[in-house]
């Protein structure tokens, strides 16, 4: 059935095989979760129909109370990636640049990135309370560590050939950051920043589900509290759409030179 579903795609006009794919995927998944909501063999509820998610989402969108979350969890995730992405420039840019630094203080960034940032959470609660500044720490925990050692790694493969004619033209170790390893760097901060944009908005609405009353992560946990299923799979398609725009406009924004 897929293939024949793949064929007739490929048949019209203007469609691509790679398009094809993509649909006859999506409908596969689509048929899937539609065959495993009416037939029972999970608990009733815990797959409903894609039907009843949607009118879900049409409520959910409907409501005054969703934009309020919305705006709490963007200006959260935003927050925690300028802060957490700012620092993981500057110091992957001195990670790189610098031995001395790069011996002394490399190995504990590399320790502690794949460290579940969740656990910071209690400390960084006693820090800033449990108000918006302790999500938006969380997240910038998150955001710091993929940016820095992709930068750091970046810095690395700067040509040497440039930086001995920015030597040779005498430049300030400030302008040497600005006119060499910031444009030679722009695929490796595209990397980090698209890295460290999940990261963020993971660990914003982790610490939403565990402690807050506001934000796309209270919304679902609440949802889920009061077994309402649908409507936390509604919350879920938003956060999966806000994800895949936020990549998709770093990926725009930040493009190499000569890509299309």
């Amino acid at each position: 059935m897929a293939s024949a579903s793949l064929t007739i795609l490929q048949a019209r006009r203007g469609v691509s095989p790679v398009t094809a794919l993509r649909v006859v995927a999506i409908l596969a998944i689509w048929a899937l979760w539609e065959g495993v909501a009416a037939s029972g063999l999970l608990y009733k509820g815990v797959v409903p129909s894609s039907f009843a998610i949607f009118r879900a989402l049409a409520v959910l969108v409907a409501s005054a109370d969703f934009y309020t979350n919305l705006a709490v969890t963007l200006f959260e995730v935003a927050g925690a990636l300028l802060i957490g992405g700012v620092a993981g420039l500057v110091v992957g840019l001195l990670l790189g640049a610098s031995k001395f630094f790069s011996r002394a203080f490399e190995p504990y960034v590399h320790y502690l990135a794949p460290t579940p940032k969740i656990v910071f959470l209690p400390v960084l609660m006693v820090m800033f309370g449990v108000g918006p500044a302790s999500k938006l720490a969380l997240g910038a925990i998150s955001a710091f560590f993929p940016m820095a050692l992709s930068i750091a790694v970046g810095v690395r493969g700067v040509d040497p050939v440039l930086l001995r004619v920015a030597q040779s033209f005498r430049l300030t170790r400030l302008q040497v950051v600005r006119k060499v390893y910031l444009p030679a760097l722009v695929r490796p901060i595209s990397i980090g920043l698209r890295l460290s944009f999940g990261l963020a908005m993971v660990g914003c609405l982790l610490s939403e589900i565990a402690l807050s009353n506001k934000g796309l992560g209270f919304l679902a946990a609440n949802d889920y509290g009061h077994f309402q299923i649908p409507a936390m799979y509604a919350v879920l398609i938003v956060v999966f759409v806000l994800a895949a725009a936020g990549n998709a406009a770093i990926v725009r924004l930040i493009r190499p030179r000569g890509a299309v």
